[in-house]
């Protein structure tokens, strides 16, 4: 039998596998046997609901290492062997990674050896969800992703599909292979997690944006054409969610101004719905002073005069539709009198990225424009990764595609250092 091709990006890396109660155990065994395949080390810590699925010896013999379970192993944590178990590691992997697991995650829970270590780490977490379909469209569910993916944690997945219980929809474990290519990608980039990465250069244990109040809107904006149609911008809204997130995070009041998006209000931050580009400019200025706007959302540039009753279709005859302009939610904040100290926009464009950008910067009177490209085959729209240009007087600073969550954190990281470098002004949040 010819042997294994190794995995360049795997071969030596140190992956520590925490398997969670569900069915889908079973699959972390293959995915344990391929990861060796690759050139990956592999250790694993079983939860108690684990070993009701799969046996710690089957797991023993496809690594080649002891396997964990017992956060109060006198062998062990006389040396403190969470701390060493979580630290040895270049990546924690989660898999299944069950809602109980998640919820634990969200909440910095430590009572049994899984969750000690992951709170117990310098280094990033990849969770490969699996449960019902129900319990990962739970809001509570919801919430703790949200919360994940602001901490820094990267997902594999959920896939949709058949379930062990019968049902049909989201919540299926990723297939080994795809969770392998998800474990290569994390392993690319810098693995320490943000937190400790970005926000521990303003010192450590510190939120560099207490006392600040952030506004973030986010999300398109739906222009109505009739009682049951509208004109709408292509915007999930995860970009500007997960940097509402990260400024909490960091310590700040955050207002965010929501268009109509399906994602699940980001924990400690103040939300607005809105529907309209109207609707959302007057929630800005109702949110009060503040030190710092994140203008993220895809506002719509036009309107139209909405009929009230639905318009019927009428053969060859197609309606005449008469747009008005949309206020301009970006230079009105710039151009405010009590203007707050940075107003950062995005530029979400198809071609000739930093011209438009650098346009965009002088016209509207921004400190910073953020530019993506959001051409279709870049998947920017509707996914959990971004590629951004920082575009200011100073220059461009181009950073790597990473994820929404890292985006946002190192967003508000160079938020903060901006803020600080300025003289700094009585946060208005306390006026």
């Amino acid at each position: 039998m010819a042997r294994p091709v190794l995995v360049e990006s795997l071969a030596g890396k140190r992956i520590l596998l925490i398997v969670g109660g569900g069915i889908a155990a079973y699959k972390s065994l293959e995915l344990v046997r391929r990861l060796r395949e690759a050139g990956a080390g592999v250790r694993v810590v079983m939860t108690a609901a684990a070993k009701n699925f799969v046996t710690a010896l089957s797991f023993a013999s496809l690594s080649g290492e002891r396997v964990y379970d017992d956060l109060f192993s006198s062998a062990d944590e006389g040396e403190m062997g969470h701390i060493q178990l979580s630290r040895d590691a270049d990546l924690i992997l989660v898999a299944p990674a069950t809602a109980h697991i998640l919820a634990r995650m969200a909440r910095g829970l430590a009572d049994d050896l899984a969750s000690t270590l992951l709170l117990a780490t310098d280094k990033r977490a990849l969770v490969a969800p699996a449960m019902n379909v129900r319990m990962w469209l739970h809001p509570a569910t919801q919430r703790n992703v949200a919360a994940l993916h602001a901490d820094g944690v990267w997902f594999a997945g959920p896939a949709e599909g058949d379930m062990a219980c019968g049902e049909y929809g989201p919540g299926r474990m990723s297939e080994p292979a795809e969770i392998i290519a998800a474990v290569e990608k994390a392993l690319s980039v810098d693995t320490r997690l943000p937190y400790l990465k970005e926000r521990f250069s303003h010192g450590a244990g510190q939120r560099p944006l207490a006392g600040r109040h952030v506004i973030v809107t986010s999300g398109p904006t739906h222009e109505p054409i009739d009682p049951v149609r509208y004109i709408a911008n292509r915007s999930s809204g995860k970009q500007g969610h997960a940097i509402a997130a990260a400024a909490a995070a960091a310590g700040a009041r955050v207002t965010l101004v929501a268009g109509p998006v399906a994602l699940a209000d980001p924990p400690g931050v103040d939300v607005r719905h809105v529907e309209t580009a109207r609707e959302m400019l007057a929630a800005v200025d109702s949110a009060g002073a503040a030190d710092v706007f994140v203008g993220a959302a895809a506002v719509v540039d036009w309107r139209v005069e909405a009929a009230k009753e639905k318009l019927k279709k009428q053969p060859g005859d197609a309606p005449s539709l008469s747009m008005s302009e949309n206020p301009d939610i970006l230079a009105h904040v710039a151009g405010a009198g009590e203007r707050p100290a940075l107003v950062i926009g995005f530029a979400a464009e198809t071609s000739d990225l930093i011209a438009h950008a650098r346009a965009k910067l002088q016209k509207k009177g921004c400190d910073l424009i953020v530019a993506n490209d959001v051409s279709p085959n870049k998947g920017v729209f509707g996914g959990d990764e971004n590629e951004v240009h920082l575009v200011s007087l100073n220059g461009v600073t181009s950073w790597p595609r990473s994820s929404k969550a890292e985006i946002a954190a190192r967003l508000i990281n160079w938020v903060a250092d901006e803020l600080a470098r300025r003289v700094s002004p009585k946060s208005k949040a306390a006026s």
